[in-house]
């Protein structure tokens, strides 16, 4: 655990006293602390004895400060002021030289020197230095505690005469009776029970279930049904008493988050303090997030293929609300979302632009640079390369706490002033509240595709970094004295000149390889395979990689991609940098100029579609194997009945060459082509063949009669006819 000064570790010690320590120095491995229950000076701890005694909850942080004062000068009276001055300036002088004032030798020399020079005891420079350490080493911890004259505050402990107004009817209602310790624990369990709970009770049934639960005497039996008896109302507190305990201990974040959601707290309740630019003073720390946009996408393979919602990623710097980078895809709360838009931010947004059909120049969007911080969701930076972001890039990484959309505010107010420029022009837009009974489906009015919907989302991007005057920013003085306008262009170049930057030009082949999603291929005969696309490089061909992986086996390789374009891939080498281009085979190209996205939903359909198809396939193979069976069937029993079982195996095949040739010439009388009826010349002109035709069939039956006269007679074709 890290540990700061002034961090108060309670130690849980067997039959004694709880003992709190304060810690007043840190270093690498040790630390000094002091007691604040009794009246010793500061010992040293190893912090791995800290560490240890907290896991085995032998210690806790307590996160209260009792001797905390938070009071301003004003309010404290003279005569407390000069006491306090006092004692400052005596022990001022020496008490910040840490860490040689925690050793006694050291100290003890100092302290015989301050009663040297002001005139006063050992006891009264020891008494401050202790009461300075005890109570925060903050010079109004030596402020007296004559505020704390005659208990303000405290609570009185309750006797046997009734505290209070009267009733009015007390002759009638009774007296009532006093809050002890043991009626205020139950008020304390019954708001746990009842009241702090999604059923969101109020309190005056919490009121009535806690009288009912813990204020009974005996029970009854009606209908089957037992039922308490409630004690007199004088023997309970009244609804009165039990609102004023509660308010006086109600705390508003509980009640909130267990009666409906930590979420709604930190949306709606949670304090709002300073403003999101506060903190950076220049361009360079960047924000990333993820929005589900309002409009339904199609696919480019098929445009009746309704995708769903486009995942927007984008990064925008915290300083000026220029947008850095941007990225359109289909995962939301991903990795490799996130790190697209990060890569796009250091690209050259000329050639970005071009490859989307638009042309710019290089001062309508000049920003291709690797920031110093990001700051994103838990979600977006979680697992993937985010090691080699941090240890090859050297950028820092902010993960915000759940449901703190406001600490990226500048991200979350683009995607919302997007939202209101394009979602009135574009088809398929999410309309739930206008819709009605009737209507029709709007996803079945989705039109464009991710490459479409990224052009918008340029073109809305150029507009704000360009035009868009941020009315809601807070200019410096500095800004207002240069006249600075409220343009985000506008504010990044004032601020790279002005206020420098801690932006750094990166390689783009360095942070590609940083970036970009890693996975593993492997090496086949056919190439490399990667989510049945297949690539190649001319190197790999030369090295006959796939002559290997046909003879000796495939082998998996770690390769880096491009989401967006899947035309080509890099198989890693053995170093660091080491790494080979390789192109999609042409026998893929139905996956040429495609996204990741797209490519993983075309197989998906497909999958599906098979999946589908199961049954009607499974049916028609088992009849296919049916059919066969029938006609093999068929087959073997004219073969037993058309056979001569006499007849060798050697004599069966004996006459195969001889065999053929006869059933050849049958088969070509049989399937010779006559097309269409000629005319009677033509006709007339071919009865002189017919006979010598007849001749040839009569010489053909009589082959096949001796033949089988042959075979039945144990010869062959050289039998005399």
């Amino acid at each position: 655990m890290r540990f700061t000064v002034n961090t108060i570790i309670k130690w849980e010690v067997e039959d004694e006293k709880q003992s709190l320590e304060r810690i007043l120095f840190l270093d690498q491995d040790l630390l000094y602390v002091i007691n604040i229950n009794d009246n010793s000076l500061p010992f040293p701890r190893k912090i791995s004895d800290i560490n240890e005694a907290l896991f085995d909850e032998r210690a806790q942080i307590v996160n209260e400060d009792p001797y905390l004062l938070l009071i301003s000068d004003e309010e404290l009276p003279p005569k407390h002021k000069e006491k306090r001055d006092k004692a400052w300036k005596i022990i001022k002088n020496f008490v910040r030289n840490e860490p040689e004032i925690f050793e006694p030798t050291y100290r003890r020399k100092l302290i015989k020197k301050t009663v040297e020079q002001f005139d006063v005891s050992e006891n009264t420079v020891a008494s401050y230095l202790k009461r300075y350490w005890k109570r925060g080493k903050t010079p109004n911890a030596l402020v007296p505690d004559y505020r704390y004259c005659g208990g303000p505050g405290k609570e009185r402990t309750a006797g046997k005469v009734k505290r209070g107004r009267p009733r009015k009817h007390q002759n009638i209602t009774g007296e009532g009776i006093n809050i002890t310790e043991d009626i205020k624990k139950t008020f304390r369990i019954a708001i746990n029970k009842y009241y702090y709970t999604t059923a969101k009770n109020s309190l005056v049934l919490t009121y009535e279930l806690m009288r009912k639960e813990y204020f009974v005497d005996g029970f009854i039996e009606a209908n089957g049904v037992k039922i308490p008896i409630i004690k007199p109302q004088s023997q309970i507190p009244s609804f009165g008493q039990f609102r004023y305990w509660f308010e006086k201990e109600r705390n508003i974040k509980r009640e909130i988050t267990s009666r409906y959601s930590n979420k709604k707290y930190q949306k709606q309740y949670r304090p709002i303090i300073g403003n999101t630019a506060s903190d950076v003073l220049q361009p360079g720390t960047f924000e990333i997030d993820c929005q589900v946009g309002d409009v339904y996408l199609v696919s480019r393979f098929n445009k009746n293929w309704v995708i769903g919602r486009p995942a927007i990623y984008a990064v925008i710097d915290k300083f000026s609300r220029v947008i850095c980078g941007i990225y359109i895809g289909l995962e939301t709360g991903s990795y490799v979302g996130a790190m697209m838009a990060l890569l796009n931010a250091t690209m050259d947004k000329v050639r970005f632009c071009k490859q989307y059909g638009i042309e710019i120049h290089e001062e309508d969007w000049p920003i291709h640079y690797l920031p110093e911080t990001i700051i994103a969701d838990r979600g977006e930076l979680e697992g993937g390369n985010i090691e080699d972001l941090i240890n090859i890039l050297n950028v820092k990484v902010q993960n915000t706490p759940p449901y703190r959309a406001d600490l990226k505010s500048a991200v979350e107010r683009f995607f919302g002033l997007t939202n209101e420029r394009v979602k009135p022009f574009l088809p398929g837009v999410v309309d739930l509240d206008g819709r009605e009974r009737g209507d029709k489906d709007y996803r079945l009015k989705a039109k464009l595709d991710l490459y479409q919907f990224t052009q918008i989302m340029i073109k809305c991007i150029l507009y704000h970094n360009n035009y868009y005057n941020l009315n809601y920013y807070k200019r410096d003085e500095m800004m207002i004295a240069d006249d600075v306008p409220c343009i985000p262009i506008k504010l990044w170049s004032w601020g790279i000149a002005n206020r420098g930057g801690t932006l750094r030009t990166v390689p783009e082949d360095v942070v590609k390889l940083a970036l970009m999603p890693s996975d593993t291929a492997t090496v086949t005969a056919k190439g490399v395979k990667y989510k049945d696309m297949y690539y190649a490089s001319t190197s790999m061909l030369k090295g006959q990689a796939f002559v290997n992986a046909r003879t000796k086996g495939t082998w998996k390789v770690k390769i880096s991609f491009d989401p967006r374009d899947m035309n080509y891939i890099y198989v890693h080498g053995k170093g660091i940098n080491d790494y080979e281009k390789c192109y999609l085979i042409d026998g893929n190209s139905r996956y040429k100029d495609k996204a990741i996205e797209e490519i993983e939903y075309l197989l998906a359909v497909e999958r599906m579609q098979k999946e589908k198809s199961e049954d009607a396939v499974a049916q028609a193979k088992t009849q296919l194997i049916v059919e066969i069976e029938d006609i093999v069937e068929e087959a073997n029993d004219d073969y037993k009945r058309e056979t001569n079982p006499i007849k060798s195996d050697k004599q069966r095949v004996k006459n195969i060459r001889e065999n053929r040739k006869a059933e050849k010439t049958v088969r070509r009388t049989e399937e010779v082509f006559e097309l269409g009826h000629e005319d009677e010349n033509h006709y007339s002109s071919i009865i002189s063949s017919k006979k010598g035709f007849e001749e040839e069939k009569s010489t053909l039956d009589l082959f096949f009669r001796k033949q089988k006269e042959g075979l039945a007679n144990g010869g062959g074709l050289d039998s005399k006819w």
